[in-house]
């Protein structure tokens, strides 16, 4: 139970490391404006495991009231880049900073709409990606679970919670409701209890 309770410290002392800067209230103003004050949209993307946080981000963005979508990187570059448009906002998220698929997607969203905003999810503030960015959210670059300490573990436990932080600093913005939420659950458990509240 020792080691149980070791690997959980582990995670929980990240969460608790994850740097609690200005840089939350900057992203929701930035997704307050591009989204509901210009009517754009908010585009995740990641690749390998980051890409399955930014996936979950975009979901649980759609269904509290700030459209979203997830935008892998390698279908970007086989037409599915067609999806950004003006007034959209990128959050990009790579523990490294320096994953070449994210960064080829910020030059390919730049050829084909202009620079758009930039969010960025990393554990590296000072990478090539970071320095694009116009708000840099850190993970805090914490030390992997992981016996081997390469597979993302940690790293993505932290991903996912800096991804809870933003949704509900926005839905507390936008005043989100049950109500709206409901309208977007209409399934299941969930979209039951919402229509009751």
């Amino acid at each position: 139970m020792k080691e149980i309770r070791d690997l959980l410290k582990h995670e929980a002392d990240a969460i608790l490391n994850i740097p609690a800067s200005d840089a939350f209230y900057k992203a929701t103003e930035l997704i307050y404006k591009q989204v509901h004050e210009l009517k754009g949209k908010l585009v995740f993307s990641g690749m390998g495991k980051a890409g399955q946080i930014a996936l979950n981000m975009a979901t649980t963005f759609s269904s509290t009231g700030t459209p979203s979508v997830f935008l892998h990187p390698s279908d970007a570059q086989h037409g599915d880049l067609g999806i950004i448009q003006k007034n959209d906002l990128l959050l990009l998220i790579s523990n490294s900073g320096k994953t070449r698929e994210i960064i080829e997607l910020v030059h390919l969203a730049e050829n084909l709409n202009g620079v758009l905003p930039l969010i960025v999810i990393t554990g590296n503030p000072e990478s090539e990606l970071a320095e694009k960015a116009d708000v840099v959210i850190s993970t805090g670059n914490p030390e992997e679970v992981c016996l081997l300490k390469l597979t993302p573990t940690t790293s993505t436990t932290t991903m996912t919670v800096i991804g809870d932080v933003l949704v509900v600093l926005q839905m507390k913005k936008i005043g989100f409701s049950p109500s709206e939420y409901a309208k977007r659950h209409h399934g299941g458990y969930l979209g039951h209890k919402s229509r009751k509240t």
